[in-house]
């Protein structure tokens, strides 16, 4: 990469969100500013997961310009509604795209546009900063957002799967693919299926883990997960593409004099989820912590839940398998048999997946874990050394920096 060369980063979630897609933007971003690069960030205010604006930048103007480091962030306070509906949604993303317009102008020099998806609307702002700078444009992927509120049920009350609506946003979704120079994705099976969606040139960058932030060695025990009992820990988004329902008949089956279930997150679901627990005494709900605490709260239970809905196979490869399994312990993920985590699942013999959705083959492996301490340990050291071969953060963001040289 030329010393001084100027990006602009389009997307909606960026620092100080911690999680997810707001995580690995940061960190991307970071890295190149790490490298000579100058940035402009084009981003929402602060939002995720809570569905709220964070409270320090509530009182700030519509249209807010901050800096981190040498990063120039150009924010615009979009639309949040606090119940996201698909058509709220629709609002939120229309809110963002149309202030966001107008931030493009107050950047003066731009010579790669990098954009991030979701939501699809980004690429069409990179493609406005391609034609104004002549740039060269780069699209990442980290959900394919159509196909996943399809899926994931955001749209049973409207259109469905095969509808005009949704052949419409394909071919809309494929026209701006198409207009990029770079296409990537965080996963196999969604490189697979990208490549159906643009004629552009594709790359695999998944997301990835900084396995010196997510240590075993050096965690401390977290005051969430003190207790004697079996600590089972799900920590991440409370959304649409958990299977909540399955959730709660496994809570039914739970023997709470030996087990104790800790959530940390938040999300659309967090109300409803809270109103689910409340009569449940061995089940206790956080708000996310600060990444700084991350290790310590993974690092800190027994075993790792997630409950994925079935139908969601190929949309998404969830960040939060990565923390889980650098934590070194077991991990109990249920989904498609197709899934990319899986596979990762499977070829790491870091944990159980299951696909049959069985509330006795659950409280099964459960009770293996437990009676098999030799066997969770080994479990949880064969996931760590899985996930740092292969998503190690410096080895990821070297070959794509690489990548984006070629440009």
């Amino acid at each position: 990469m030329k010393k001084h060369t100027h990006i602009t980063l389009v997307g909606l979630n960026f620092f100080p969100e911690s999680t997810a897609i707001g995580l690995y933007s940061t960190q991307l971003a970071q890295y190149l500013e790490a490298h000579d690069v100058q940035l402009d960030v084009i981003t929402a205010f602060p939002y995720y997961p809570q569905w709220k604006i964070a409270p320090e930048y509530q009182d700030k103007s519509s249209y807010f310009k901050e800096e981190l480091g040498t990063i120039n962030l150009y924010r615009y306070k979009q639309y949040v509604p606090a119940n996201p509906t698909f058509l709220k949604r629709i609002i939120h993303i229309l809110s963002f795209t149309w202030g966001s317009f107008w931030n493009l102008w107050k950047i003066k020099k731009c010579d790669i546009v990098i954009s991030i998806v979701p939501f699809t609307s980004a690429t069409l702002l990179g493609y406005i900063q391609k034609k104004r700078f002549k740039a060269k444009s780069w699209i990442h992927i980290q959900d394919f957002e159509f196909d996943a509120a399809f899926q994931s049920g955001l749209t049973k009350s409207g259109e469905q799967k095969g509808g005009l609506i949704y052949r419409c946003l394909m071919q809309l979704e494929k026209s701006l693919f198409s207009r990029a120079d770079r296409v990537s994705t965080i996963s196999h099976m969604m490189l697979e299926k990208l490549q159906k969606k643009t004629t552009a040139p594709t790359y695999f960058l998944p997301n990835w883990i900084d396995e010196k932030q997510i240590d075993p060695a050096f965690a401390k025990a977290h005051p969430y997960l003190i207790t004697e009992k079996y600590k089972i820990l799900y920590s991440g988004n409370i959304g649409d593409k958990q299977d909540w329902d399955f959730f709660m008949k496994i809570v039914n089956a739970i023997d709470f004099d030996r087990f104790e279930i800790i959530i940390v997150g938040d999300g659309a679901k967090r109300g409803w989820l809270e109103q689910e627990i409340k009569s449940y005494t061995g089940i206790t709900l956080y708000p996310p912590v600060p990444y700084e605490d991350l290790s310590d709260l993974l690092c800190s239970t027994d075993v790792h839940i997630l409950f994925q809905k079935p139908e969601v196979v190929d949309t998404v490869m969830p960040s939060k398998i990565l923390g889980m399994m650098a934590s070194a312990k077991p991990s109990i993920i249920t989904g498609h048999a197709q899934s990319e985590v899986a596979q990762a699942m499977t070829i790491s013999e870091g944990g159980y997946y299951s696909s049959e959705k069985g509330i006795e083959v659950v409280m099964e492996q459960l009770e293996t874990l437990v009676n098999n301490s030799n066997l969770a340990e080994k479990m949880g050291v064969k996931a760590r050394d899985y996930v740092v071969s292969n998503f190690a953060k410096d080895k990821i963001l070297t070959t794509f920096l690489e990548q984006l040289s070629q440009l």
